[in-house]
């Protein structure tokens, strides 16, 4: 089966080891499209995300050769993947390398030129890593589809922030794997995950970590099945019930850490103030 890997950025972390563990897998993608580094769409997103302090510290991590990089992988629990016998890989470049498939940047993943390249390379699957919000171009190129990690159970979890949401909806956590439509996390679901024990995260941080890494093995593991024609998805249900979430508000935020403290520490749920 022919793969091939959409990212969000050719230092991306996720999807650094989401290409090795497909090769792991024994899908070798023949191919990976990344958004530009540079962007300021990409640029804002990381500071909104970590802060200017963040970014120029992880900055640092990618782009200056270190004797010792393991120290550099800022999602700790994908380091197992991201280990090689000379280092930790820091770009897909590197992961490109050992595997010997190409990778091109673009601008944007829907683009005319884009499509035009990823058709060059015959997919018979997709798997979004990151990038660009797909379109029906895109989405029709590969045989059997695109497949897509979703930090929530679907449908009870759609859009951004979900295992924040999940908390705070009293939805267990977990991960969705499954098909990319023209809709907001809407396609039809191959496989769900409940994540065996949130309680054991200290933060929403090492949360959202544990979860990424959660998803990329559980994702290689349906692309594996995908190839072997072992696997099957099923629609949705209630996709007209509004059932999609936004980035939340600060104050939300905090809601959804201190019920995951209190699930750490068995506090009773309902010392949590309000609504929720």
């Amino acid at each position: 089966m022919r793969v091939v890997v959409l990212g969000s950025s050719l230092y991306s972390e996720t999807g650094c080891a989401v290409a090795v563990r497909l090769a792991q897998m024994g899908c070798v993608p023949s191919g990976a499209l990344v958004l530009s580094t540079l962007q300021r769409g990409t640029l804002l997103r990381k500071v909104a995300q970590w802060g200017l302090r963040g970014v120029a510290s992880y900055a640092r991590g990618k782009l200056i050769p270190h004797q010792s990089r393991g120290q550099h992988v800022r999602n700790s629990y994908l380091q197992p993947l991201l280990k090689h016998e000379r280092g930790v890989f820091r770009s897909l470049r590197e992961v490109a390398a050992l595997y010997s498939f190409p990778v091109a940047l673009c601008k944007d993943q829907n683009a005319p030129d884009s499509i035009a390249l990823v058709r060059q390379w015959s997919p018979d699957l997709i798997v979004f890593a990151g990038g660009s919000i797909l379109r029906k171009q895109l989405l029709r190129v590969p045989r059997l589809g695109v497949i897509n990690v979703h930090l929530g159970l679907l449908p009870e979890i759609r859009g951004m922030s979900s295992p924040e949401w999940s908390l705070l909806k009293r939805v267990p956590v977990g991960v969705t794997i499954h098909y990319m439509d023209a809709g907001i996390d809407t396609g039809p679901v191959l496989q769900r995950h409940e994540f065996p024990d949130p309680a054991q995260c200290g933060t929403l941080a090492d949360l959202r970590n544990r979860l990424i890494a959660f998803g990329v093995d559980k994702m290689a593991e349906v692309g594996s099945a995908i190839d072997r024609n072992a696997i099957s998805a099923t629609p949705q249900h209630d996709l007209d019930r509004d059932n999609q979430f936004f980035v939340m508000h600060e104050w939300l935020q905090a809601r959804a850490a201190e019920r995951l403290t209190n699930s750490r520490t068995g506090v009773a749920a309902g010392t949590v103030s309000g609504r929720f």
